[in-house]
């Protein structure tokens, strides 16, 4: 899939740069992956192959080209495995960085500060998602751990322009199959008349 080059220049991006990464991003983009936003390293003195910063709807990724931008080396780090960004604003622009739940860092420094910003918002943004997910994750296992269901991992968070997925929740329980249930256990003299009387006006009130 080509991208669109004027998606990416919106705060004053080297075009040459943005065109050189979005190449290369385009041709490892996953199956529903789309690209939001890239940043473009601008240092005080010419800078022949910035480093980049590319966001996409699962991933941050950070391009580093070698030898003069003969070749690339990228690092990318999933949405869901970090735990936080940070943004600080220099004399000569700004160092936009990523820490993963397993404690690694990773950053590029001298970018424009608005691109940088940018940067920082969107992952803003991805984080509360993530929390969210997080959260509603750690919700679903509790309530599977007290009913004794086990909950499978899903995808993760739905990412903007997805459907959210639809968790699976316990079949309610029939209240006219407990009754036959309750009836069993009195006929078999397994529960007295009275046990019996207030299990079935409970469930009564409930239909």
């Amino acid at each position: 899939m080509r991208l669109n080059l004027k998606d990416f220049l919106n705060e004053n991006q080297d075009p040459g740069a943005v065109e050189r990464i979005a190449e290369r991003l385009s041709g490892i983009l996953m199956a529903g992956e789309d690209a939001v936003y890239i940043a473009v390293q601008k240092m005080p003195a010419v800078t022949i192959s910035p480093d980049c910063v590319a966001l996409t709807s699962k991933r941050v990724i950070f391009f580093r080209p070698k030898h003069l931008g003969l070749s690339m080396e990228f690092q990318d780090y999933l949405w869901k495995d970090l735990s936080a960004s940070h943004l600080k604003e220099e004399i000569f622009g700004a160092v936009f960085s990523v820490t993963t739940i397993y404690g690694v860092t990773d950053k590029v420094d001298y970018l424009p500060k608005a691109q940088a910003r940018k940067l920082y918002t969107i992952a803003q943004e991805q984080e509360e998602i993530q929390r969210e997910w997080r959260r509603e994750r750690d919700l679903e296992e509790k309530r599977a751990a007290a009913g004794g269901v086990t909950v499978t991992s899903g995808p993760g968070p739905a990412q903007p322009g997805q459907e959210t997925p639809v968790v699976p929740r316990p079949a309610a329980i029939d209240p006219l199959e407990t009754l036959q249930k309750l009836k069993a256990l009195l006929d078999n003299g397994l529960i007295s008349q009275n046990d019996y009387d207030q299990k079935k006006a409970e469930i009564l009130t409930r239909m």
